[in-house]
């Protein structure tokens, strides 16, 4: 999902796909640790995908701070 696609949404639902995301992860994890996973890249993914929805919410609080 695209940065411009994550600024449309509203914190809550943020804060809900960040949650949904670190379920991912470590789903993910747990997996690739018994040796099950399919697709290693996906955890990859799931990270950066974290660390952009993190940034725009960060963004969103910051820019709520300054008003």
């Amino acid at each position: 999902m695209d940065a411009s696609e994550l600024r449309n949404k509203t914190p809550d639902q943020l804060r809900d796909q960040v949650l949904a995301l670190k379920k991912e992860a470590f789903n993910l994890r747990f997996r690739q640790a018994t040796n099950q996973l399919e697709n290693p890249a996906r955890i990859r993914a799931v990270r950066r995908e974290t660390a952009r929805v993190l940034t725009v919410l960060n963004e969103k609080a910051r820019a709520a701070a300054a008003k």
